[in-house]
């Protein structure tokens, strides 16, 4: 019997037993979607190996076959392999990875069986089981609702329709969709591979990323050098040709110099360590939904914080009411235990504001085991334990006939019940102190200082209301069933701040990064809580959303003043116009988001942060970047994760440049001496130096960890080539390496007896051209050496750190040694074993390259140089700076 057609053993508002949803399990299987199916992996490695440099580099391959130079075309096509084989493998771990970070993200059901509200993970909903829903929830299952509330449903990933259904009771909603607003009940029909969002899952499958502002920078700066390296091939054949070289010779090897120059391992490279990142912020509790958005996020220069979960423990308990004809009673009780605290004589006016606002919410607290586990909204819990502690359980011999659910627009929710009697019902409503104040028309004493006495405590406060249901009640709107109201009192709930939030606003703070409080809450309750964790001073501000700028500009400024600002009782729009606002003067904007009312927020900030822990389906579909564990310090890590990827993507692009300028520096050599000196390097032994000595190195400074240095001053430019990038290598590091190996080759053939415009005996150009090739070689590991600081020497940093990068010059030095000591290798690249001058030139290359390094560190050093955003994390100077903090 299938699934869809199985008759329901359970009343609707009973829902299964757990023997019958066990059952059911087995027979149906999870609720899951098939595993989508990737990307294909031949296609991908296909597509590495077609794209446009590759494409070059396979008709160069063509044409030296052709031209009887199957060497230079077997290395080339090594170099089209190796570096497509590799950047297929890091792209294929990437997705890899990034699959199973998502599976980190918890999904959760609310379902009634044997009578009681409880959670259950999304696999485990089975046909039958009634489904409660709220707003921000994603529907678990194709569902057929049985009640619903003020209900508004996003079906747009079915339909494509951008504005909310509103269904009524009887109505289907379908497995992937939202609900917006209101609250609903449903019966689960098809589960899995049976719902219609399973039927066109593999659409959405072919959606294809678009281009991030880092791949944006990277094609530039690929493109840049490809042109450049194509124009010194151009160039360089020309030379040959007038130098006497046929055009075929000039043709192939001005190929061959194009080809050797183009940086292939590059954007292999920069996936390393861009995946590198986002695992290593999903260490610290950050998921990385995009790659490109562990950039962005150490970009970040102001980040808009929500408070409820992210400064605070999201842990509420009730602890004070207040009445208008008792006045406040305190009680010192915390957790979910409903156990009466002792001596608490509450009177009947607080045990009926208790039982009032417990039964406009949903959050109850169910036992388990020996325990009591909330299940729901943390404030709504804690309404219902303070309830339960003033025995005044919700809705206790009360029907609900009616649920007007919150929403953004109204700020309040309501409940129509019966009375006990029978005889007619009342309407209770639940919402901020100054909204039902409003409603009730009539003033009450010692309720604005009341509301100020608590919320300048830093309680969270909310006020509870009711009335007789006026006659028509069925069919009357909100607005006419909320007014003329009868307040009962208020209720004050406390959310410690995390303890962890000050240390790490002061990062924010040293890091030249902004931060706002942006929260729905009372503006005293805000401002306290900012206090109390450092984001607020003396002369902060509290702003509602109704003192709010009218222009974009003059919000900016007031977001922006340095005095700080706490900006209260947000709506959705005001947080979608702060981050334009921000974004508009030039600011990277984190905004953080739980509800499902922050998606827009979310989705216009450059990182958009959602709470994996508390937060809503949508925002988390919304978002860039989840915190698992809502924690506002692991926005903070991840940003010091964020500038470390890119610093490292910058050490790595010098690395490569410097590289490029000793391996063209021979062919500039022969050029300019109009082939009066020997071409101290060939093609291939330039295409050995890419491939063999050089990929392990960049590789490994991909993943130099952050230090103490890189969250100290902002950001100084997202520009991949910097002054600094291009002056470190074709200023310093890539001239003193070219000079130092050009002059090691020159020694070797002068001691054999060469003297200018001589051509040498093959044996002395092969061991001068070997004792360059080892030159450059041990320059490189140098530079590798150079490029883990912008401010450090090198004999002052450690391989603790970054114990790859060890492995990799330990590797490489073999492999340098084998491309010189084994014969065949050695016949084919062109060199030989370098005699004892050229080994003794080679070291002084190396040495030369770590003088030069530190010679250019300390003249930067006393003029001042530095910032957080370019400079090494790891530097002595950084260390003192931050002792003497």
């Amino acid at each position: 019997m299938s699934s869809s057609t199985r008759q329901q053993s359970t009343a609707p508002s009973a829902g299964l037993t757990s023997a019958e949803a066990a059952t059911r399990l087995r027979l149906d299987g999870p609720n899951a979607l098939p595993a989508p199916r990737g990307p294909r992996p031949w296609l991908e490695l296909l597509l590495q190996l077609t794209h446009l440099f590759a494409a070059m580099l396979w008709v160069a391959a063509g044409l030296a076959v052709l031209a009887g130079m199957p060497q230079l075309a077997a290395a080339i096509v090594v170099v089209v392999i190796v570096n497509g084989v590799f950047a297929f493998l890091q792209e294929y771990r990437a997705d890899r990875a990034a699959s199973r970070l998502r599976e980190l993200v918890p999904a959760a059901a609310q379902v009634r069986r044997d009578g009681i509200t409880q959670s259950v993970d999304v696999s485990e909903v089975v046909v039958g089981d009634v489904v409660l829903l709220s707003a921000g929830e994603r529907v678990c299952a194709d569902l057929e609702l049985a009640e619903a509330h003020s209900l508004a449903v996003d079906e747009s990933l079915l339909s494509g329709e951008s504005l909310p259904i509103r269904p009524r009771g009887g109505s289907r909603l379908w497995c992937g969709t939202f609900v917006v607003e209101g609250e609903a009940e449903g019966v689960v029909t098809d589960t899995g591979a049976r719902t219609r969002l399973a039927g066109i899952a593999s659409l959405t499958q072919t959606a294809r990323p678009g281009r991030s502002p880092l791949k944006a920078e990277l094609d530039r700066v690929v493109r840049a050098v490809a042109v450049i390296a194509a124009g010194v091939g151009v160039s360089l054949s020309a030379v040959a040709i007038l130098l006497g070289l046929s055009v075929a010779d000039a043709f192939l090897f001005g190929l061959g110099v194009t080809v050797a120059l183009v940086p292939e391992g590059l954007l292999p490279t920069v996936t390393l360590s861009l995946a590198r990142g986002a695992q290593r912020m999903a260490d610290r509790r950050v998921l990385v939904r995009r790659l490109e958005a562990v950039e962005t996020l150490g970009a970040t220069t102001f980040i808009c914080t929500d408070k409820t979960g992210t400064l605070t423990l999201n842990q509420m308990s009730a602890v004070s009411t207040w009445t208008p004809t008792g006045g406040r009673t305190d009680f010192d009780a915390a957790g979910y235990d409903p156990t009466v605290p002792p001596g608490t004589s509450p009177g009947e006016d607080a045990r009926t504001l208790a039982w009032a606002a417990a039964s406009c919410v949903r959050g109850r607290i169910i036992r388990r085991g020996d325990g009591w586990t909330p299940q729901g909204d943390r404030m709504e819990v804690a309404i219902d334990v303070l309830a339960r502690r003033l025995q005044a359980p919700p809705a206790e011999g009360h029907a609900v006939l009616r649920r007007l659910p919150y929403t953004a627009d109204r700020r309040r929710s309501s409940i129509v019940l019966t009375r006990p009697d029978g005889r007619g019902a009342d309407v209770l409503v639940l919402g901020p102190p100054e909204v039902l104040s409003a409603r009730t028309g009539i003033p009450y004493p010692g309720l604005h200082d009341a509301v100020e006495e608590l919320t300048s405590s830093g309680l969270r406060v909310i006020a509870a209301a009711r009335r007789a249901a006026p006659p028509g009640w069925q069919e009357a709107s909100a607005d006419q069933l909320e007014q003329d109201l009868e307040l009962l009192g208020l209720v004050a709930l406390e959310d410690p701040p995390r303890s962890d939030v000050a240390e790490a606003l002061e990062r924010c703070h040293q890091a030249g990064i902004g931060v706002a409080m942006v929260t729905g809450d009372h503006p005293a309750t805000a401002l306290a809580v900012a206090r109390q964790v450092g984001l607020a001073g003396p002369s902060t501000i509290a702003v509602t959303s109704g003192e709010l700028p009218s222009t974009d500009a003059e919000l900016a400024r007031l977001m922006t003043r340095p005095e700080g600002v706490v900006i209260a009782r947000v709506s959705p729009e005001d947080k979608l116009r702060i981050a334009r606002s921000l974004r508009g003067v030039g600011h990277i904007v984190a905004m953080t988001g739980d509800g499902v009312n922050d998606g827009p927020a979310l989705r216009a900030a450059d990182v958009g942060v959602a709470m994996g822990a508390s937060g809503s389906d949508v925002a988390r579909e919304a978002a860039d970047i989840v915190l698992l564990d809502d924690h506002f310090s692991s926005i903070v890590a991840g940003i010091e994760l964020g500038r470390a990827t890119f610093t490292n993507i910058r050490r790595f692009l010098t690395y490569h440049l410097t590289d490029n300028v000793a391996e063209l520096a021979p062919f500039a050599l022969w050029a300019l001496t109009a082939g009066h000196v020997p071409l101290a390097i060939g093609v291939l032994q330039v295409l050995a130096l890419d491939i063999g000595t050089d990929m392990l190195p960049a590789l490994a400074l991909g993943v130099e960890p952050p230090g103490p240095r890189v969250m100290v001053g902002p950001v100084r430019s997202r520009r991949l080539v910097t002054s600094t990038v291009l002056g470190r290598a074709f200023g310093l590091l890539g001239p003193t390496e070219a000079v130092l190996s050009l002059g090691t080759f020159a020694m070797v053939l002068s001691a054999g007896g060469w003297h200018w415009g001589a051509t040498p005996p093959p044996e002395l150009l092969a061991q001068a051209s070997g004792s360059a090739f080892v030159a450059i070689a041990l320059g490189q590991l140098a530079n590798a050496l150079a490029c883990r600081s912008s401010t450090r020497p090198v004999w002052t940093t450690r391989f603790r750190g970054n114990r790859l990068l060890g492995w990799a010059l330990l590797v490489d030095l073999g492999l340098c040694l084998g491309f010189v000591a084994v014969p065949a290798l050695a016949d084919l690249l062109g060199g030989s074993v370098p005699s004892a001058l050229g080994l003794a030139g080679a070291g002084a290359t190396a040495l030369g390259v770590v003088a030069a390094d530190a010679v250019a560190k300390r003249v930067r050093r006393s003029g001042g140089g530095g910032g957080g955003g370019d400079v090494d994390a790891s530097s002595w100077p950084a260390r003192r700076a931050l002792r003497r903090r």
